[in-house]
């Protein structure tokens, strides 16, 4: 991928993309706060005109009911009742008519109504009056008292197309006492009922239980029917009692409704909807822009992004050729420095690489010729090793001779031991050559040992034999071979073996191929030391048995500790084949699933440990 790809996506992830995403959270947080706000102010102008309806039409009932009261209907003339009517019909812009009703809802006398109306006005011809009278629950006031009143339900009459709701007003006490039937126009209410804020969107309805819309702030939609859609989402008159004000969604086209019931007795709901894309017009308009400003910047950055990388990529381009040359090993090729800047450091550092190349180069020159001392050097050492490895050859041939040699001498010292041993049974206990001949036994039967010894220790086996072995049985047979050796030098001996210590599992003969090679190492390590004493210990702990052999040699020194376990590798001032003894008991105990370790300070001696597992 070009650097100017890389820089275009690093802009996008970079500048763009957050902005884009901070720019569309803060939008969509705006847009659900603006929904939320418009809910709100649609719950608050639905329960304003809910409440305004309730107010308005109570205040009417409440009127005609005090003014019932104040008039005395029983005794009345024909022409106080009509006075009375028009009391009644006085009260309230919205009365646009009284009858006077019997107790079986039958007219008596005249209506009173507007003087511009003519006698036969529709709406007082048989079926108005009928629909009048229908809508109001007279049975609900015949056991009430004087003034009591009763709102009916919403009509239209079919001639005029006006809504209107009915309201009857008990004009006496008893049962049989008459009413007074009182027609409510909801037209000369409206702008009162509907009273719309400033500045806010939608339209209001006014609807009844039977979904009709008796007022409304677009005049087109009065005495039409509500969209099936939205009237779903109204209660139905038998419903129970719900929340005073009701907020939704609908879709198709998307709006935002909000329902206030007027109260259960009125039976009415106003009913407030705006167009979700016209309520929200603001934010989007301001998506859009934030889109234009963000393309907008993404094209700006594109632009400086190619100005910025055509300068880049030419200084990018000489360190390339720089490096080109000293691919073909032009090291004295530099780059061009302009400026302070990273390139420029890119640059300096590329001369500087240059010039340690070109002096790298040199002493890699310097480097070969030494190399090839060294490789001489190494020759040498390798011949060197070569003629200790044929020394070694020599040593495990002369083994293998003493080996035979010892096998062949075992049967001479048999016959000899034989022999004394009957000697010894012809003399007397005062016999002058009895202690010779006990002299002869013994001896016999300590080189008999010392062979047998030799016998067992220059077995060689391909495969090591494990078996549960006694380590202090293998410890005193090693001892038997080179004791001497070692009592002769000087050295005092001190051995101290665990008694009832657990079987190891090893190969015994290899086992005392490794307790000797200790012994020869620390009888060597003590030849010039004032102090000379060895060691051997025997135990068991965190369920291992172990060997130690301790010496009061010159030590180790921690240079080369790392090394005493490497073949032909020893500090003797003359080679012998001990060079092989510690690594090949190293090899021997490691077969044996122990360990060999070593613990020594320079002028303070060695401490070889040896721990095998239990059999």
């Amino acid at each position: 991928m070009r650097l100017y790809q890389q820089l275009v996506l690093f802009m996008l992830a970079a500048t763009v993309l957050p902005l884009a995403a901070v720019g569309f959270l803060l939008l969509s947080r705006a847009e659900a706060e603006l929904v939320a706000r418009i809910d709100a102010e649609q719950r608050t102008q639905a329960s304003a005109a809910a409440e305004a309806v309730g107010a308005r039409l109570m205040e009417v009932v409440e009127a005609l009911a005090r003014s019932a009261e104040l008039f005395d209907w029983q005794s009345a003339t024909e022409a106080e009742t009509v006075g009375g009517l028009r009391l009644l019909y006085g009260q309230s812009p919205a009365v646009s008519a009284v009858l006077k009703l019997d107790a079986q809802g039958r007219p008596l006398g005249a209506p009173v109504f507007r003087q511009e109306d003519v006698e036969g006005h529709p709406r007082f011809k048989e079926g108005g009056q009928t629909r009048m009278a229908h809508s109001v629950p007279v049975q609900q006031l015949r056991g009430g008292g004087k003034g009591q009143a009763a709102l009916g339900g919403a009509y239209v009459h079919e001639e005029s197309g006006h809504a209107a709701v009915s309201v009857a007003v008990k004009l006496a006490e008893g049962e049989d006492a008459p009413f007074a039937l009182a027609e409510i126009v909801l037209e000369p209410l409206e702008a009162a009922l509907l009273r719309r804020p400033q500045g806010s969107l939608g339209r209001v309805d006014l609807v009844d239980d039977d979904r009709r819309i008796l007022a409304s702030t677009e005049p087109t939609r009065r005495m039409t029917t509500l969209a099936p859609e939205l009237a779903a989402h109204l209660l139905t008159p038998t419903a129970p009692e719900p929340d005073l004000v009701r907020s939704f969604r609908l879709e198709d086209p998307p709006r935002r409704v909000s329902v206030a019931r007027v109260s259960r007795g009125l039976r009415f709901d106003v009913v407030v909807e705006v167009d979700e894309a016209t309520a929200l017009a603001p934010v989007h308009a301001m998506r859009r822009t934030v889109l234009a400003s963000i393309g907008g910047a993404f094209f700006v950055l594109l632009g400086l992004g190619a100005l910025f990388t055509r300068r880049l990529n030419r200084r990018l381009g000489e360190v390339v050729q720089g490096a080109e040359a000293y691919g073909r090993g032009e090291l004295s090729r530099r780059v061009k420095v302009e400026g302070q800047d990273e390139l420029s450091e890119l640059a300096t550092t590329f001369n500087r690489m240059g010039e340690e190349l070109e002096s790298a180069r040199a002493r890699l020159l310097r480097w070969n010729d030494e190399l090839r001392m060294r490789v001489d050097e190494a020759t040498n050492e390798l011949r060197g090793a070569q003629a200790q490895l044929l020394e070694a050859q020599k040593l495990a041939a002369v083994g293998q001779l003493g080996a035979g040699v010892a096998h062949e001498i075992n049967n001479p010292l048999a016959g000899i031991l034989g022999n004394v041993q009957l000697l010894m049974l012809d003399r007397g206990s005062a016999d002058p050559d009895l202690e010779t001949l006990r002299k002869i036994e013994h001896s016999a039967k300590r080189c008999k040992e010392i062979t047998q010894n030799l016998l067992r220790f220059s077995q060689q086996r391909e495969r090591p034999d494990m078996r549960p072995v006694d380590l202090n049985a293998v410890v005193r047979d090693a001892l038997s071979l080179t004791e001497h050796q070692i009592l002769s030098d000087g050295v005092t001996l001190a051995t101290q073996l665990s008694p009832g210590l657990s079987r190891v599992r090893a190969d015994p003969g290899h086992l005392s191929q490794v307790v000797l090679a200790l012994l020869s190492n620390a009888r060597t390590a003590m030849m010039k030391s004032p102090t000379r004493r060895l060691t051997l210990r025997t135990g068991q702990r965190d369920g291992r048995a172990f060997l130690e052999v301790e010496d009061t040699g010159k030590g180790i020194s921690p240079d080369i500790r790392p090394r005493i376990f490497e073949p032909f590798f020893t500090t003797k001032d003359v080679w012998s084949n001990v060079g092989l003894g510690l690594s090949v008991a190293w090899r021997v105990v490691t077969e044996a699933g122990g360990t060999l370790s070593v613990r020594s300070e320079v002028g303070q001696g060695a401490c070889f440990t040896v721990e095998l597992p239990r059999a």
